[in-house]
């Protein structure tokens, strides 16, 4: 299976069946960062990370802080897409990092959505 990513004239293809996320919350300044595997169902989050709490975005209750950081394991289902929105208040968007390269992700050119194909098309 391939990561597909696109958003206007952007596009990624990688192939590869795991990847991670990260990015800064705009609001709280806080760091975000979530390990995503992707099967025949569709992208799944496995684990995810938070350096603080505010604005909305705190940790669900079953979070455990380790080391001044909040860990966690999402209990969301298989997604066919994932779409990812930008403020552009941060300073930085999106990173993905798949199999050791890690790509920064554009934040002008509207929202990034991701899915898994072979190959990605659409």
């Amino acid at each position: 299976m391939m990561l597909c990513v696109a958003a206007g004239a952007f596009a990624l293809s990688l192939a590869t069946d795991r990847f991670t996320l990260d990015w800064t919350h705009s609001v709280a300044r806080t760091g975000w960062w979530e390990s995503w595997q992707i099967t025949d169902a569709g992208l799944t989050p496995v684990e995810a990370r938070i350096t603080g709490t505010g604005a909305g975005m705190e940790p669900p209750p079953d979070a455990r802080l380790r080391d001044g950081v909040w860990h966690y394991a999402p209990q969301v289902p298989p997604q066919r897409q994932v779409v990812l929105a930008a403020s552009g208040a941060t300073g930085a968007g999106w990173r993905l990092c798949a199999q050791g390269t890690c790509h920064a992700l554009p934040e002008d050119q509207g929202p990034l959505r991701l899915w898994s194909a072979d190959p990605c098309e659409g």
